[in-house]
């Protein structure tokens, strides 16, 4: 790459930290590892101060930068605190912003104090080894509001391409962050090649697994759990049984149980590397033991698990769609008929959607196979195909719309 910056700012994390700023609760960034909370919050940090917040009533520390005093104990960062609200203007609302925060032992005493401080509002971030939603939901009850941060939509991934230099043909663009995702360090790299973006997907996922993961339900077996992972990712967009996955590691001779593998899964759900989509029945019958798919949070590390093979670009546009889906805040589950598979059914509040993805729509049979499920599906929600097809877009005569999925992911269809 040609240039080397600091930050590439995210608009759409500062526009919703501005939302929910001065109001009570605490406000706890969540998200994979790697995939910018630091910047955000060090973003909002600038932002306020861009806006007039006085320098002195802003606390802003990352507990685990390099050459910091170490902040070990929750006394120690009370000491800190009290410190710096004596030294700021009473008159002005002070600003509590703290970056992994879980490297300092009784944290959540400390976060709970400062929600019962007059004046005074909250951000934090930390590693998912010691913050996992249900940790949170123990640790400050209900104290808290959660801003999920996820790696870069497509169109982030544009901007931070025009930002370091590296501008490109979209569909271009498109198909590398189809292969490589959109984690932000991978612009930290001196250049984009695939030995580098392996390289440091990799570390991504070593620390997930094992500091996230492994160590916080200290687990002993780290290959099985590997070798999950690498499974999910793998067959992402399948579904999944808990079942034959135990028979084929048997059949191995690796001796595991249903239970241990579906806490594992639990394990790496909480870690935000994957998500579940379970099967629903869409006629009013309730599905009986439904299946599940799981799709990683991002597509670098679910093609790294394949080493960025070739051919499998509609399980990975299926993957992106999912993402693209759970950033835009709905719940997604996998729509289970007789006459086929609806590949999400997308809700949001009082909203539906039923969303097919393929990769072309050309074909006569390939048409039919995506258009019937829908059709199958009596209720009035809107419906949908996403392709990557340019030609034969638009409104079938039956209602379904069939759109091109960079301009859908890009917001123009």
């Amino acid at each position: 790459m040609t240039e080397r910056i600091t930050r590439v700012d995210r608009p759409s994390y500062q526009e919703l930290l501005e939302s929910l700023r001065d109001t009570p609760q605490i406000k706890v960034l969540q998200g994979v590892r790697r995939c910018g909370k630091s910047t955000i919050l060090s973003a909002f940090r600038d932002r306020l101060v861009a806006e007039g917040v006085p320098e002195r009533n802003i606390f802003f520390k990352r507990l685990d930068e390099f050459g910091l005093p170490l902040v070990t104990s929750a006394e120690e960062l009370v000491c800190e605190l009290e410190e710096a609200f004596d030294r700021a203007d009473s008159h002005t609302p002070s600003y509590v912003l703290l970056d992994e925060i879980q490297e300092v032992e009784g944290w959540e005493r400390v976060v709970r104090s400062l929600h019962t401080r007059p004046a005074t509002d909250v951000y934090i971030t930390g590693s998912n080894a010691h913050m996992l939603s249900s940790d949170l939901a123990t640790l400050l009850s209900g104290r808290y509001v959660s801003v999920p941060v996820h790696p870069l939509s497509f169109s982030e991934y544009l901007s931070f391409l025009e930002a370091y230099g590296e501008p490109s043909a979209e569909d271009a663009a498109f198909a590398d962050y189809l292969r490589f995702g959109g984690m932000p360090g991978l612009f930290a790299l001196r250049e984009l090649t695939q030995e580098g973006i392996a390289r440091e997907l990799s570390a991504i996922m070593d620390t997930v697994v094992l500091n996230d993961v492994a160590r916080r339900l200290n687990l002993r077996d780290v290959a099985l759990l590997q070798r999950l992972l690498a499974y999910l990712f793998s067959t992402s967009g399948n579904l999944f049984s808990t079942n034959k996955v135990v028979g084929a590691l048997t059949s191995m001779g690796r001796r595991t149980s249903s239970e241990t593998i579906d806490n594992y899964i639990n394990a790496l759900e909480q870690a935000f590397i994957v998500r579940e989509a379970s099967q629903t029945g869409l006629q009013g019958k309730t599905v009986l033991a439904p299946l599940r798919k799981f799709y990683p949070v991002d597509l670098g590390l679910r093609n790294l698990a394949t080493r960025f093979r070739a051919g499998d670009t509609g399980f990975q546009l299926e993957n992106l769609v999912f993402n693209e889906l759970i950033r835009r805040g709905y719940c997604i589950e996998v729509g289970a008929l007789r006459t086929g598979e609806v590949d999400f059914v997308a809700t949001r509040a009082d909203e539906r959607l039923y969303v097919q993805v393929t990769e072309t729509m050309l074909g006569e049979k390939t048409r039919e196979r995506e258009l019937t499920p829908l059709l199958a599906v009596r209720d009035a929600f809107p419906k949908m195909v996403l392709t990557l097809d340019r030609l034969g877009l638009g409104v079938t005569e039956e209602g379904i719309r069939v759109a091109n999925t960079i301009d859908w992911v890009l917001g123009r269809g």
